[in-house]
């Protein structure tokens, strides 16, 4: 997981690069932008220390490159939080490029980040110069993926049934309609906020509905769902 990408090395621009930086912890956030402002090519244009405050900033500040802790507060060894702000993020901001740091070496995680569009996925332990390599890379355009893990991820997204899911029936049943059109929508790929927008509904009244659309579907992650609706997709056209 922590191979790096052999690059031509990214010239400096003629203005600094500009990023943000998500993470829970104030020590290491402090760390990342003592170590990213210290740099004469960089600089820090924002902070945030959850999901909130980095969806309400980032915008605000325009970075190049977003570093985005994968696990937010004390969700547990599923929490992804991270990553659905970097699907929120590319959604609203197709330029920004987003860098994932995280903790643990996760399969889970990884799959989830590429989808979600992010260009680099390292762990905390990185040296600080490798971090800094991280960031100019990925603002050049180049990948910052492990060539193995990534080879993982492409041979999942190739199969035609990655995920292992509970049997469609039970779970789908107990959806009410509007969680069912929502599940619909998931499948689609939209974000918390285009469904909202979708749906003419509050970003917030969605994500509480998606959560409960996991619990009931027995599933805790918002990839296995989309699975699910696209085999419910399937299953309907297949009875027309």
């Amino acid at each position: 997981m922590e191979a790096r990408t052999h690059t031509e090395p990214v010239p400096s621009p003629a203005s600094p690069l500009r990023a943000f930086i998500l993470d829970d912890h104030e020590v290491v956030r402090r760390g990342i932008r003592d170590l990213l402002d210290a740099e004469p090519d960089i600089v820090v244009a924002g902070e945030a220390s959850d999901a909130r405050e980095a969806l309400l900033r980032v915008p605000a500040v325009r970075p190049d490159v977003a570093v985005l802790d994968v696990r937010l507060g004390e969700g547990g060894s599923g929490d992804h939080a991270g990553v659905e702000v970097c699907r929120e993020l590319r959604a609203r901001m197709p330029d920004l490029v987003c860098l994932m740091l995280t903790s643990f070496d996760d399969d889970e995680a990884l799959f989830d980040a590429i989808m979600a569009g992010a260009a680099g996925y390292v762990l905390k332990r990185i040296d600080g110069s490798d971090l800094v390599h991280a960031v100019r890379t990925v603002a050049g355009g180049a990948s910052m993926l492990d060539p193995r893990a990534t080879a993982r991820v492409m041979a999942r997204l190739r199969d035609p049934r990655p995920e292992p899911e509970p049997a469609l029936s039970p779970g789908l049943e107990r959806l009410s309609p509007r969680e069912t059109e929502i599940l619909a929508l998931i499948g689609e790929g939209l974000t918390n906020r285009q469904i909202a927008d979708r749906l003419f509904l509050a970003e917030k009244t969605i994500k509480n509905r998606v959560s409960a659309i996991l619990t009931k579907l027995g599933v805790g992650r918002r990839v296995q769902a989309a699975v699910i609706a696209e085999r419910l997709r399937e299953q309907q056209d297949a009875r027309r």
